[in-house]
């Protein structure tokens, strides 16, 4: 399966994420969704509204928790959910922008909050076929 794509994984206590990509940025993406996924049913979410984001940290693991944080902090500033992100490497980070738009109960729904990603499961790899997949669990 070469086309970007995420998953969730049990976990005994809360929920892991992954998501994969050709790209680490597109792993990334796909990772965030499958947080976001966690709260809201994607496809009720517009992506209408753009947020930048950026981080920074050589480490690809480190960045990727960084990265996942600053989405939550993002959502939780903004009252938002997400869709659709777009993300572009630059040397010792990444710099983003997220579309969504502000949570609605009656439309959205959320079942649960995310707290936080956590270094539980944090991984990103490569696999022999140049596929990308980042995961972690996330605190909910």
């Amino acid at each position: 399966m070469n086309a970007g794509h995420w998953e969730h994984y049990s976990h005994p206590a809360d929920m892991g994420i992954r998501g994969f990509g050709a790209t680490r940025e597109e792993a990334f993406a796909q990772a965030a969704l499958a947080m976001t996924a966690i709260v809201v049913d994607l496809e009720k979410v517009q992506a209408s509204k753009a947020v930048q984001i950026v981080c920074e940290d050589d480490d690809d693991e480190m960045l990727f928790w960084y990265w996942l944080s600053a989405v939550l902090f993002e959502m939780g500033l903004r009252n938002m959910v997400f869709s659709r992100f777009e993300i572009q490497a630059f040397k010792g980070g990444l710099k983003a922008t997220a579309w969504g738009e502000p949570v609605d109960v009656d439309k959205h729904q959320p079942a649960v909050e995310v707290k936080a990603a956590t270094f539980a499961d944090l991984k990103v790899t490569r696999d022999g076929a140049g596929m990308w997949m980042a995961q972690c669990v996330v605190d909910v």
